[in-house]
């Protein structure tokens, strides 16, 4: 139908490679601020209070609070980071499969709440110091506010949302002010001495740290569970490929890659045209929402042959974590702890297979696997 698709709302779709990489990359598309929200006529889509809330964050931000709030954060895994944090990483999942294997004992167990969904909730909550206790109702949230960020949220779901972010706000306040008061050797504390330091006005220091903290935490959870689950679910479909995998790790890094790019976590962002415009031969009015379709742009013939063959000896390329000024903060730690738990799953569990199909949430944005029951 093109790389340009008129939408049956007021947008359009951007399905090829190049395409999308444009819209990610250009000056002209910006991420959906306050500023084009006001300009809109549904304002009770806009106006709920959970997309509100995120449209604070990081991800929907322009230059120049955009620029402002990213330097805050400095390069936030980079390779001493990563360094540093893979000892915990391989720490977190070895106790982990550690309790998969006690469950496999018994039978059949849910890789999903047993391992992926724990990984990353146990990393970034040790890096920030969010207490062990806390982490359930951390992930029942963060479930629950997503709907937000759904393409088309129905009422309901932006009720749920609204909910959950009054309680991640309550949260997260809470936290940094705990910290304020507790001082430690972690990140949080350097971002409270940065802000403190450049905002003289505590309050609006406080708010810019719980939005911060907030965004870097859920980001971190969906996402990388949903990818530690693909991944695992991907390659056990074919069990010589599990096999082929475990005599050959020097291909776990391009296999990390494919499941990347065959089945990202996130199937669409959304960005606005600062001025009237033409994309891939279509006129677009200033204002107009495009869809970038990171699924589509990543199965693109043109720019990866047999696209919907999942082939972990590929080295294609994929859009997964976006581009430009809004590339994912946390690729690094992603594609640490998805390396750091396939190694080890090769190692522990030659003979894993599933006993039932991954099962996915139905939605359009985030993709979530709800379960993946697994034996050994």
């Amino acid at each position: 139908m093109g790389d340009v698709v008129r939408a049956p709302w007021d947008a359009y779709f951007v399905t090829g490679y190049d395409t999308c990489s444009e819209v990610l990359r250009g000056r002209n598309w910006l991420a959906p601020d306050f500023a084009w929200q006001e300009r809109q006529p549904d304002p009770e889509r806009w106006q709920a209070a959970a997309t509100q809330e995120m449209t604070k964050t990081l991800s929907r931000l322009n230059a120049p609070e955009h620029t402002c709030q990213r330097r805050s954060l400095g390069n936030l895994f980079d390779r001493s980071t990563i360094e540093r944090l893979t000892p915990l990483v391989e720490e977190h999942a070895t106790r982990l499969l550690d309790d998969l294997a006690d469950k496999l004992r018994w039978g059949e167990a849910d890789f999903v709440s047993i391992v992926s969904e724990q990984l990353p909730i146990s990393t970034i909550g040790s890096w920030l110091g969010i207490p062990p206790e806390d982490h359930a109702h951390i992930l029942e949230i963060t479930h629950n506010q997503v709907h937000a960020q759904e393409l088309l949220p129905t009422r309901s779901q932006l009720a749920v949302s609204a909910e959950a972010t009054l309680q991640l706000r309550a949260y997260f306040t809470e936290l940094v002010a705990h910290r304020r008061a507790h001082p430690g050797n972690d990140i949080l504390t350097g971002w409270i001495h940065h802000w403190d330091a450049r905002e003289p006005d505590r309050a609006t220091a406080d708010e810019i740290l719980y939005r911060l903290t907030m965004f870097v935490t859920i980001a971190s959870l969906e996402t990388t569970a949903t990818l530690l689950s693909a991944m695992v679910d991907l390659l056990l479909r074919e069990p010589s490929r599990w096999e082929w995998l475990a005599a050959n790790p020097g291909h776990i890094d391009a296999a990390v890659d494919e499941v990347l790019r065959y089945d990202p976590p996130i199937h669409i962002n959304t960005r606005v045209a600062a001025e009237d415009t033409v994309l891939a031969g279509v006129p677009i009015a200033k204002d107009s929402m495009v869809h970038v379709m990171y699924g589509a742009a990543n199965h693109d013939p043109r720019r990866n042959p047999d696209p919907d063959a999942f082939d972990i000896r590929r080295r294609g390329t994929h859009l997964t974590f976006g581009g430009g000024v809004h590339y994912c903060l946390g690729a690094a730690l992603a594609r640490l702890e998805a390396r750091t738990l396939l190694t080890e799953l090769l190692k522990r569990f030659p003979t894993l297979r599933t006993v039932a199909p991954a099962d996915y949430a139905s939605r359009l944005v985030f993709r979530r696997i709800v379960s993946l029951g697994v034996a050994a």
